[in-house]
């Protein structure tokens, strides 16, 4: 049986991996072994902020919402529980930049809550 050489496909998957690699620092985009483990660390990390992106946005939604809901003198969690009763379906991505760009806007919908909380 011959030699299996490195022929057109294993070419084609190395330079597939090197292109991956391409703007790594040293060896990491010039080598195939080095650029196979930080490419594969890299898609890991990826996959795995693209999760906790969502998160992150949440939480800064829910800060930016508190802060403008303590100025109009109510608690985030209350505020939240008012919109409920008052069946105003707005998210959080919503109210957040509703507090940021329309500060008179949002005071009205705590208004809102507020009246429903009493």
């Amino acid at each position: 049986m011959p030699r299996a050489k490195g022929g057109f496909k294993t070419r084609q998957r190395r330079n597939k991996v090197l292109k991956l690699a391409k703007g790594f620092r040293g060896a990491r985009s010039k080598l195939f072994r080095s650029a196979t483990e930080a490419v594969d660390r890299a898609l890991n990390y990826a996959f795995r902020d693209r999760k906790v992106k969502k998160r992150d946005f949440r939480a800064l939604w829910i800060a930016r919402i508190n802060a403008a809901a303590r100025d109009n003198g109510l608690s985030y969690s209350r505020l939240i529980f008012g919109l409920k009763q008052a069946e105003i379906a707005l998210d959080r991505k919503i109210l957040a930049q509703l507090a940021v760009v329309d500060p008179s806007g949002f005071s009205t919908v705590v208004d809102k809550a507020k009246a429903k909380l009493q």
